[in-house]
């Protein structure tokens, strides 16, 4: 009898503590499924830094510079670009180049919703309302046609004290700490910007890379002609099958 009564005091003892863990403890049992998903859909993250870490910083830059395509980072560029346009390549990207659709209606992995994110968030993160400083900035379309003759007579007002007379670069120099420069002719490199990221370029610079933007070092900052007429000599510079030749067959 008092083995029954020892076994019958364990057994209650027992359930009270089971009771117990179902009542306060039971959404914190190892295997149970929480109340939402543990991992969040890819279509559902709207977090900023999350979306631009995973889709933009391998090629603008972790944070905004110092990446191989145009710095994000960049003041003058987004007050050119605009958020309307920033969402517009996002989505559908630059045909022919580098920059692909990231939009799922273009063949991309995100939605319009994660496309406005990044386009705001850029925008909310590097812009700046006073960057033009009393300037008045260049359109980001080109409006008018380009001429090739004028755009070398502006490159070499305004670029080839850097790029080089022909574009073709600089060495570096030791005297004033100015780096190498490497050509903007170069076939490889035009085949992969468009005439749009040129004009870009040329119109809000690269600071990261000491670049001045359309202001330039000059007397008088840029007109949006000679913008126009520059890029339109550097993609006359273009070759129709870039990079190195085949070998010639016997």
């Amino acid at each position: 009898m008092r083995v029954a009564g020892v076994r019958l005091i364990r057994f209650n003892a027992l359930c009270l503590v089971t009771a117990g863990v179902a009542l306060v403890g039971c959404s914190r049992i190892p295997g149970r499924p929480g109340p939402g998903p543990e991992v969040v859909r890819p279509d559902e993250i709207l977090d900023f830094a999350t979306l631009y870490k995973r889709n933009c910083a391998a090629c603008h830059g972790e944070n905004g510079r110092n990446g191989a395509a145009i710095s994000l980072a960049n003041p003058t560029y987004l007050a050119v670009v605009g958020e309307d346009n920033l969402r517009e390549t996002a989505a559908k990207g630059v045909s022919g180049r580098l920059m692909p659709p990231f939009a799922k209606s273009a063949g991309g992995m995100l939605t319009d919703q994660q496309i406005n994110v990044l386009a705001h968030g850029i925008m909310q993160q590097w812009s700046s309302p006073d960057v033009a400083a009393g300037f008045s900035l260049p359109p980001y379309r080109a409006m008018l046609p380009g001429d090739v003759t004028r755009g070398q007579q502006a490159f070499g007002e305004f670029c080839a004290r850097c790029h080089g007379a022909a574009g073709e670069g600089s060495a570096a120099d030791a005297k004033s700490g100015a780096g190498k420069i490497g050509s903007i002719v170069d076939a490889s490199y035009l085949a992969l910007i468009s005439d749009q990221g040129l004009r870009c370029i040329t119109i809000a610079g690269r600071p990261d890379e000491g670049m001045p933007d359309w202001r330039t070092d000059a007397a008088q900052p840029m007109t949006d002609q000679q913008i126009t007429d520059i890029v339109a000599w550097l993609a006359s510079k273009r070759s129709a099958n870039p990079g190195q030749p085949y070998a010639t067959q016997p």
